[in-house]
């Protein structure tokens, strides 16, 4: 997904000399397109994230669009003061890649798993967070996005399988506050992801329906603005919402869900499927940690038909 956001970032530069692309000593594997193409244009900090920041709020006074790239965790925490001081508290156009969410560096073990930077960015209202679900998605978010006048974080993937379920729901503009749902509208079990593990709800919902549970899935694929009204219109009547995210429990996706079923008195149960604590001394391919910590089809399934045995129907919705 990342390779084809900045291929599409080099095709949007091409045409607006505002863009501008800077790095940490990172990405070399993908952004030499951009560099190649436009060495005027982009500026390597070195290891130096608050640098990084401090450098693109200056340019993003100065009229530019930049552009700053590194490995999610390491964006979203190390200059996160900077951040919060410089493109937020000014509104400025600066555009945050964060790159491998989640286990997507899964062999660097704790230091590279991005596991709160959800929680981190959307606790500032003016800062909004997008977080493409497939590389098409992800090309979609950067074009509608361009004129927005304040910041900007992409939780980027560094790769994903294409959802095919997406492409009749993507128009031309990217859906920003909006929530796409695969499905049926009035659903017995709604799930709700985010980001590449939109795939594995699929998969999961193709599997219960097959069973007879009548399954829907919401993909969220933004916070600042969350779709409030729209997961609450999914929530709505379903006996069961189930959210997944490669991100901690805590102030993430799963948190966000609740908050409006809690404000909204839905009387649908909530599980929350994420990271429930620091995972040490793990590493591996993300699809060993993702099934590792229960973040697969499989175990959506396995969730859903448990809960659905034990639990009563909800109440009907008023």
């Amino acid at each position: 997904m990342r390779a084809e956001f900045l291929a599409e970032l080099s095709e949007v530069a091409a045409v607006d000399e505002r863009v501008v692309l800077l790095t940490a000593d990172l990405g070399f594997s993908v952004i030499e397109q951009f560099a190649e193409r436009f060495p005027d244009r982009f500026v390597n900090v070195g290891v130096a994230e608050q640098n990084l920041i401090g450098i693109a709020t200056g340019m993003a006074r100065d009229g530019f669009v930049p552009f700053v790239y590194s490995i999610a965790t390491f964006l979203s925490m190390r200059p996160y003061e900077f951040i919060r001081n410089g493109p937020v508290l000014h509104q400025l156009p600066v555009r945050l890649i964060g790159t491998g969410g989640g286990f997507d560096y899964g062999h660097g073990g704790i230091t590279h798993f991005s596991l709160e930077d959800v929680a981190i960015f959307r606790a500032q209202p003016d800062l909004a967070v997008i977080i493409p679900a497939d590389a098409e998605h992800a090309r979609l978010s950067l074009r509608s996005t361009m004129n927005l006048e304040g910041p900007v974080y992409f939780r980027v993937a560094r790769a994903g399988p294409p959802i095919v379920e997406l492409d009749t729901l993507l128009g031309s503009e990217f859906p920003l506050g909006q929530l796409l749902v695969v499905g049926e509208a009035a659903p017995e079990v709604a799930l709700i992801s985010m980001g590449p593990l939109v795939a594995e709800a699929v998969r999961a919902s193709r599997q219960l329906n097959a069973e007879g549970v009548r399954t829907s899935v919401g993909v969220v694929s933004s916070f600042n603005p969350f779709p409030v009204e729209d997961v609450a219109r999914l929530a709505a009547g379903s006996r069961l919402v189930l959210s997944l995210e490669a991100h901690y429990r805590t102030g993430g996706l799963g948190s966000a869900v609740a908050e409006v079923l809690a404000e909204r008195g839905s009387g649908a149960r909530l599980l929350r499927l994420g990271v429930d604590s620091m995972p040490r001394g793990f590493s591996g391919s993300p699809e060993y940690l993702l099934d590792r910590f229960g973040l697969t089809a499989d175990a959506v399934v396995a969730k859903a038909r448990s809960e659905l045995e034990t639990s009563a129907p909800a109440r009907p919705a008023v």
